[in-house]
């Protein structure tokens, strides 16, 4: 039965802060019209070589602003490295890719101690986890040892190697691709690491007038010299900030939560919605409505990213937990949307 939850009621503006860059100097704070008309440009951008796929293109500029993890589930060669580059470069951020593999180890992403003779001690070799845009290809295909290498750099920041703390840059963001129609030779993902990605999403295939187009350019390598660079790690942290200030009404909230408690019913879900996942879910509302355009959030903002939040961390009772069950979850989650009425 539909349950009906308040009416919204916006709370006041909050007041803006200044921003600190890594290296501790503030840098200028952004209007939420400044920073949404950023956040376009770079879709935009980002839109002119990945084709046909801008909502997409939106969810993953979302989850930049929400200091989010995306999980790419898809088949090959729908453009998920193209995606991933085309963003580090529109940002003018640092983008390294890996290839996770059966004997990939975990030294190999967060790098090593290396002696140095000279100075009679081991100095730390960065791996390529160090960076600002990280695509982790077929990371199902790596051993659960080196995928939970990824643990404490997508929650904290940070990686630990010989028992030092190494920062990584900032932002950091994890583009992961697994495909959910190979399975021999694979390892599933656990619970706790599914649970650090903020979306999954699928491409999927374009449509056919985008698809006759890009046959018709001979799959001629996608160069990206021609894109704009439209930002840096500065502005994107300006970006995330005046997205963390996007407001959220008490009924707004009050919405998420229901919907949250929903998926906790042992009738409907084995497994529901961690207190991670749902602030998870309440930044990005914020960021998906700074993306639309806008200072506030709306009941639509919370349908909107709701499936691509919860769709990979809650069981349905009666279902397994494998990417087959995929789309009955989505039905699942989309009836339950239809079942809280969201506030007028």
């Amino acid at each position: 039965m539909n349950q009906p939850v308040a009416a919204i009621s916006l709370p006041p503006p909050v007041a803006q802060s200044t921003s600190r860059g890594e290296s501790g100097a503030p840098h200028q704070a952004l209007s939420p019209l400044e920073a949404a008309q950023q956040a376009r440009a770079v879709i935009d951008a980002v839109a002119t070589v990945f084709r046909g796929k801008r909502p997409v293109v939106e969810l993953v500029m979302a989850a930049v602003l929400a200091r989010g993890h995306v999980l790419l589930e898809d088949v090959p060669g729908v453009g998920k490295t193209t995606l991933a580059r085309a963003f580090a470069h529109v940002l003018g951020l640092t983008q390294q890719r890996i290839q996770f593999a059966s004997d990939l180890m975990p030294a190999d992403i967060t790098g090593v101690g290396v002696w140095n003779q000279q100075a009679g001690r081991f100095e730390f070799q960065p791996g390529p986890i160090f960076c600002h845009v990280l695509l982790a290809d077929e990371i199902n295909r790596t051993t659960p040892r080196t995928q939970s290498a990824l643990l404490e750099s997508m929650a904290e920041g940070h990686v630990t190697v010989d028992g030092q703390t190494h920062a990584l840059p900032s932002p950091f963001v994890v583009l992961a691709t697994q495909n959910p129609r190979e399975h021999h030779g694979t390892y599933p993902l656990p619970e706790s690491q599914l649970d650090r990605f903020l979306f999954r999403l699928s491409i999927g295939y374009p449509e056919a007038a985008t698809e006759r187009s890009l046959v018709r350019e001979h799959g001629a390598p996608m160069g990206l010299h021609h894109l704009p660079r439209l930002g840096d790690e500065r502005l994107v942290q300006a970006l995330v900030a005046t997205a963390a200030e996007v407001r959220v009404a008490d009924a707004v909230l009050d919405y998420m939560m229901a919907l949250v408690e929903r998926t906790r019913e042992p009738a409907r879900f084995e497994l529901g919605l961690s207190t991670r996942a749902a602030i998870g879910l309440y930044r990005a509302v914020q960021a998906i409505a700074l993306v639309q355009g806008r200072d506030f959030a709306t009941p639509d903002d919370v349908q909107r990213v709701c499936v691509a939040v919860a769709g990979h961390r809650v069981i349905p009772a009666g279902l397994g937990a494998t990417s087959a069950d995929r789309s009955q979850v989505e039905s699942w989650l989309l009836g339950l949307l239809e079942s809280v009425l969201p506030p007028s």
